[in-house]
């Protein structure tokens, strides 16, 4: 079957640089590698590109936002993504490996920001006046430290980003929402449930499995999502189950039997219920609206 490609980070890298990081302005990044983006893809990365100038649509996971001067988008490695662009489009983007980031800052980690706790947050943060200005400037410090061999250049770079993604979680979230949800125990047991969901979707959709790798009850777990995000356990698994499928029927070559049963559905009318159930159309009626 067709998959859709995961791009790695080494692939954007024409030099013996540190391989885990890389930066550049949006322009030079889009002509050089054109060929691999501008098609539906994931990443191995965590994402950031603000745009400074033009317009555009950006999905990410199905989901569609407008891209306009002062969007900030900010992925997840994993994410699907793919976007359409005017011709006067341009920005800044940088990514890298989770290890660049977490091994620079003790005790913290790149999945501590609202946008890549988890993938339930918005992907995307709007910026306007001063907030635009302060960010862009910081992004062209970046890609600048980047293009450079000085001194402390890994130092200065994850400080420069540390900051960024400081502004942009003061931008994205309320602080006070921010500190409440993310230094309590919820926040740390819905990181990892959203972890072991990843790994295991396709083969148990029980929420008492995940409740018993958690170590805590059923009641709780849903206690702990619905505090986190408004949605129950099942919903989650659901949601990830659902997502998985759409990527299958629009980017592997399978039938939709094919497709249920790698998604661990013996039966494909009880996975079409499924299917409608979640997205309003069936697997069929979904394929042919996203393809046309």
């Amino acid at each position: 079957m067709n998959q859709l490609p995961i791009l790695n980070i080494k692939e954007f890298h024409n030099h013996n640089d540190d391989a885990t990081f890389y930066a550049n302005h949006f322009i030079p990044h889009l002509e050089q590698h054109h060929h691999s983006i501008t098609v539906p893809h994931k990443h191995d990365f965590y994402l950031t590109v603000l745009f400074t100038e033009g317009s555009g649509t950006h999905e990410v996971d199905f989901s569609s936002y407008p891209i306009k001067p002062g969007s900030v988008f900010l992925l997840n490695p994993g994410q699907t993504h793919h976007w359409e662009l005017s011709e006067d489009i341009d920005g800044y983007v940088f990514f890298h490996s989770k290890s660049f980031y977490d091994m620079s800052f003790n005790g913290r980690t790149v999945n501590s920001f609202p946008f890549f706790f988890s993938t339930q947050n918005s992907p995307v943060v709007y910026l306007g006046g001063e907030n635009k200005d302060r960010i862009q400037n910081l992004c062209k410090s970046v890609v600048e430290e980047y293009q450079v061999f000085s001194l402390l250049k890994r130092q200065k770079i994850t400080s420069l980003i540390d900051i960024i993604y400081i502004e942009l979680s003061r931008l994205s979230i309320d602080e006070d929402v921010s500190n409440n949800k993310k230094t309590n125990s919820y926040s740390l047991k819905f990181r990892a449930l959203e972890e072991i969901i990843e790994a295991n979707f396709q083969e148990e959709k029980s929420p008492q499995y995940y409740a018993s790798e958690l170590n805590v009850s059923p009641k709780h777990l849903n206690r702990i999502t619905k505090e986190m995000v408004g949605k129950t356990t099942t919903d989650l698994i659901t949601e990830r189950v659902i997502l998985e499928a759409k990527r299958m029927l629009i980017h592997a070559k399978q039938s939709f039997t094919e497709i249920a049963d790698e998604l661990g559905y013996e039966d494909y009318a009880y996975f079409s219920r499924v299917f409608k159930n979640k997205t309003g159309e069936n697997p069929s009626d979904f394929q042919s609206r996203y393809v046309n």
